[in-house]
């Protein structure tokens, strides 16, 4: 079966990447309590299974697969975002949560729009 090519943004691997990176580092700056701790197994699960499952949509060998693996890519998004919310940060955080929430933001977009296009 021959490989299916639809058109990807071709830095969104590495945004995606680049996404997740920030994630924990914003994790490991954030207060450590009970609640960040839960908040940050979380976030960082969902974060880096956005990038993987883009990476499996990327490698998928056809349609149905890449877009079932950039659903859950988007899922994860979406997800990952909530979990950004409700993190806790000091003052000197709060600009990079707030650019990570802005790009979990504009992946979720990005993601919805190659789907549609899939699909």
């Amino acid at each position: 079966m021959d490989k299916i090519q639809i058109k990807k943004p071709y830095d969104l691997e590495e945004r995606t990447l680049q996404y997740t990176k920030d994630v924990i580092s914003l994790v490991n700056k954030a207060p450590k309590n009970l609640s960040n701790i839960e908040i940050a197994k979380q976030l960082i699960r969902s974060s880096g299974s956005l990038g993987a499952n883009y990476i499996e949509a990327n490698e998928s060998l056809g349609k149905k697969d890449f877009v079932m693996h950039a659903r859950i890519a988007r899922k994860e998004a979406k997800e990952s975002r909530y979990w950004l919310q409700l993190m806790e940060c000091n003052d000197y955080l709060q600009p990079l949560k707030d650019q990570l929430i802005q790009e979990s933001t504009e992946l979720l977009k990005i993601l919805s729009k190659i789907i549609e296009k899939s699909t």
